[in-house]
């Protein structure tokens, strides 16, 4: 804590635990709750944390939550009265949905609000009154924010907000909430980067700026549809998006590129993508989904994949290019795939599937799990989320599903791009697949892209560019002219 006016830094909690996250503080300003780790074995316990106060005075803690599984986000309501936060009962599945709980002050009477909503609450904020609280989910790849009272009654007062990522379209946005209950928001779509938006209400939304009118007058962009599409995998619907280019015409046929998200537990959704939009440009349809496994679509849903990763998500993902070439304007003997982390597993695992595609770009993939669990940054999470056993406790299951294993069947021009900083899919997975292909006389190349870490391989603009770039002409060695 440091005086509000200046003056040194009063560090308020010690120990062998990383006290983080989100703070709050109590109307008295002498309390902070918080959310932490203070079990006996907190290191190899990823996922589990309690909601904390404490004395800024005296230092002294209270521990008020006790359940196992995350206890996140703490916000304080106005009067000091109750604590709202989001978590779940910990289950040990690969993805489960955090429910929006409410408490007393001292931990008393935990009650959850949204427990029969399936779907994933995060980022409360109360109104004014205390009365109510705010909190955004995903439905169907787009982010939306809510309203909850304390008896769970849900009303959407936002949608359509965007992220601050520009280079692929993830879903996602944050929020604020004014004293009347105006909600203020970045408010984006497929041809459009986000905006200041405002919601009065339900229904009741309004752009307040236009940030790149100037930038984009002239210039001609690419659309972005919807793609209807149901799995071969079990007759399951795929939310998909197509996106063509500026001077499409639907007479032609064109070069196609499936882009996959990552995560895997992640969604895609119709909000603004540079990648995209370069990609389109350069003369590609371009078609991007949410396959099972994917988040907004409910907990089953994700679920689909869980110790099944990746499985029948390749499926899906063929039924979208069939979709798309059944739309009549993709020459379907130019079909070009790439995906990064969750995307870049399923690329590799694509190739190694099917002839179909012309080339191949895996950014930053998972290629041997084995290896993988042991040198990620998250390695007291994923083994025993996305596993449920160790690599030597089971290790035909991590092979089973390694891209490695199928690397013998791959005949697809292929490259591997990796960050150098990359913890979290480490470029000794990109080696090794690099490696193989070229081991096979594949048609390979290793991009290494300097300083760059799990998330920023186009955090820089000149990145961005480098990787788009790079991807493209990879892409042309191979493209064949387009049919008329």
């Amino acid at each position: 804590m440091v005086p509000a006016d200046g003056g040194a830094p009063r560090q308020l909690t010690s120990g062998a635990y990383d006290d983080g996250g989100a703070l709050s503080w109590m109307p008295d300003g002498r309390h902070i709750v918080f959310s932490t780790n203070h079990g006996k074995d907190w290191e190899r316990d990823p996922l589990n944390s309690d909601i904390f106060s404490v004395d800024t005075t005296t230092g002294g803690l209270t521990q008020l939550t006790t359940r196992h599984g995350p206890d996140q986000e703490p916000v304080v309501s106005p009067d000091g009265k109750r604590i709202a936060f989001v978590g779940f009962d910990d289950k040990e599945l690969g993805y489960q949905n955090s429910v929006l709980s409410v408490m007393n002050a001292d931990g008393t009477d935990v009650r959850a609000l949204t427990a029969g909503f399936d779907r994933d609450l995060g980022s409360p904020r109360w109104a004014a009154d205390g009365r109510s609280i705010y909190a955004t989910y995903t439905d169907q790849g787009v982010t939306k924010v809510a309203r909850v009272t304390l008896d769970g009654k849900i009303t959407t007062v936002a949608e359509g907000l965007a992220g601050s990522e520009l280079d692929r379209p993830y879903s996602g946005g944050g929020f604020t909430v004014a004293k009347d209950g105006a909600v203020a928001f970045p408010w984006g779509d497929p041809t459009h980067p986000a905006d200041v938006g405002l919601s009065t209400g339900p229904g009741e939304q309004k752009r307040l700026t236009t940030l790149n009118a100037s930038l984009f007058a002239g210039k001609a962009l690419a659309k972005v549809q919807p793609l209807p599409v149901t799995s071969s995998a079990g007759g399951l619907p795929i939310g998909a998006w197509m996106v063509t280019p500026p001077d499409f015409n639907p007479a032609k046929r064109y070069p196609l590129i499936l882009e996959i998200h990552g995560g895997p537990f992640a969604s895609y959704g119709p909000v603004w993508s540079t990648q995209d939009q370069l990609y389109a440009a350069a003369g590609y349809i371009v078609v991007y989904a949410n396959p099972r496994g994917s988040t907004s679509y409910g907990e089953s849903f994700a679920n689909q994949i869980h110790h099944n990763y990746p499985s029948q998500d390749y499926d899906d993902l063929m039924s979208v290019v069939d979709a798309a070439i059944a739309k009549g304007s993709v020459d379907p003997n130019n079909l070009f795939v790439t995906g990064g982390s969750g995307g870049g597993v399923l690329t590799a695992w694509i190739v190694g599937k099917t002839d179909r595609f012309k080339a191949a770009v895996t950014q930053k993939p998972v290629i041997n799990w084995t290896s993988e669990v042991l040198t990620v940054d998250g390695f007291t999470f994923m083994a025993k989320y996305w596993f449920g056993k160790m690599p030597w406790e089971d290790p035909e299951q991590y092979w089973r599903r390694s891209p490695l294993s199928l690397v013998g069947n791959v005949k697809t021009p292929t490259a591997v791009m990796v960050g150098e900083e990359d913890h979290r899919t480490p470029p000794s997975e990109a080696e090794q697949y690099y490696a193989a292909l070229q081991l096979r006389s594949i048609p390979t190349a290793l991009i290494r892209v300097p300083g760059a870490s799990h998330g920023g391989l186009a955090e820089r603009p000149s990145q961005l560019v480098g990787e788009t770039n790079a991807i493209l002409a990879w892409f042309k060695k191979y493209r064949t002219d387009v049919q008329q």
